[in-house]
């Protein structure tokens, strides 16, 4: 399992022959394995890196990579670390299928058109001021309101999880990844990126 924590840069295009290709900059400079974890002594196996004050532990979940623990070094088919170790962008390349998690945009307090997409309510029939009222909430014979009722609320700065992107190029002397498509937060958010499959996998 390879993977490394970044920093959303922004997002431009690249040229892949004669076809443009919308990419995000994502700047991933050296991690470094700050502790490993093993099941004899925490009950799960796990590597934590750090970027910075930064850090994140990666579990290995995928049954194709069968890791064996031995004191303070990890290892599996593919990969070995142990505490101290720097990882870089030097473990992707071009074609890989990456799985990349962050924070999603916070949006502060927002009503139940803008969080749920509700339709809102006619502009006529004696209405006012009542467009993007919720209208009725069903709660007549509990009277009570139901848990998971779709309301307004707090949206956004919630933890996303996006799969299948793919690595469009990577750039060893900038530390820099080139992910086709968007990835989830705001610039300068912290990303962890996690490679799915291999271009060489079959």
């Amino acid at each position: 399992m390879s993977f490394i924590l970044g920093k959303k840069l922004n997002m431009t295009q690249i040229w892949k022959g004669d076809a443009v290709v919308p990419v995000t900059l994502i700047q991933a400079l050296p991690n470094k394995v700050s502790l490993i974890k093993n099941k004899e002594r925490d009950g799960y196996e796990a590597v934590q890196v750090a970027l910075g004050k930064k850090k994140r532990e990666f579990r290995d979940k995928q049954p194709s990579f069968a890791k064996a623990m031995e004191g303070e070094q990890a290892t599996n088919d593919k990969v070995q670390y142990k505490a101290g170790d720097m990882i870089d962008v030097s473990v992707f390349s071009e074609g890989d299928l990456v799985k990349i998690s962050g924070l999603s945009k916070g949006r502060g307090f927002q009503g139940v058109v803008k969080r749920h997409g509700f339709a809102g309510g006619p502009k006529t029939h004696g209405q006012k001021n009542r467009l993007r009222a919720p209208g009725s909430i069903g709660s007549t014979a509990p009277q009570r309101v139901y848990p998971g009722r779709r309301m307004a609320g707090r949206m956004g700065n919630e933890r996303v999880s996006i799969k299948n992107l793919l690595i469009a190029g990577v750039d060893k002397e900038k530390n820099m990844l080139m992910v086709r498509g968007a990835v989830p937060g705001a610039r300068g958010g912290l990303l962890e990126i996690s490679k799915i499959k291999s271009q060489n996998a079959k």
